[in-house]
């Protein structure tokens, strides 16, 4: 864990295999999430966000959750097992951005990422909404946020083509700001979608100048 980044208060070492396990022996249980949430430990909040129901979920709920986050994975695991499966997701993803802090920021940015991976009712406009605030940002140098602004804009280029077109071109748009963390955000993103070239068509952009 620690070779992976993920520091906690109170870490058991319990795998995530072991708490999904668990959580479906333990079935959905609200007031047990929050329980299991307020416990403090690493995989407790882990096994929170796999137990807890999201139609009961609310928007104070998911605003006191995420100042407890430690590291990317509790960040990462709460998104995409719990919060983008709530009704309160695409609003969340837009003001979470704004945050100053790292994992709290990181958590828009995921939501975005695992709403495209998970929702897959969601129309074409809840995403190319989120395109002009990956490219803002993209201009936070931060290691956690760059990771998850590139997260999301490769799942929401896979959705569709028309989608993929436009994450395209956001991709090229990111890459002309010039800074290490939009041009690594943009090759990255492109380089996927040029491996997935032989299902959509994609706009290929220079590499050896920001403005290219």
């Amino acid at each position: 864990m620690r070779r992976f980044g993920i520091q906690a208060r109170q870490i058991l070492g319990v795998s995530i295999p072991e708490l999904r396990a668990l959580a479906k022996r333990l079935g959905r249980d609200h007031a047990l999430a929050e329980s299991l949430w307020q416990a403090g430990i690493h995989e407790s909040r882990i096994l929170a966000s796999l137990v807890d129901e999201p139609a009961k979920v609310t928007r104070s709920q998911m605003d006191r959750w995420i100042k407890d986050l430690e590291n990317w994975a509790d960040c990462d695991a709460v998104c995409g097992n719990l919060f983008d499966r709530t009704p309160h997701a695409v609003d969340k993803a837009t003001e979470w951005i704004n945050r100053k802090e790292e994992f709290q920021k990181r958590a828009g940015f995921v939501l975005m990422a695992t709403l495209a991976v998970h929702d897959k009712t969601a129309s074409d406009e809840v995403f190319l909404q989120f395109l002009p605030l990956l490219k803002a940002g993209a201009a936070d140098e931060r290691n956690f946020v760059r990771k998850a602004v590139n997260w999301a804009l490769r799942q929401i280029g896979k959705r569709n083509a028309a989608l993929s077109q436009a994450a395209t071109r956001m991709a090229c748009e990111i890459h002309a700001m010039g800074t290490p963390a939009a041009r690594w955000i943009a090759n990255d993103a492109l380089r996927e979608f040029e491996r997935r070239a032989g299902k959509i068509n994609v706009v290929k952009v220079s590499k050896t100048r920001p403005d290219g």
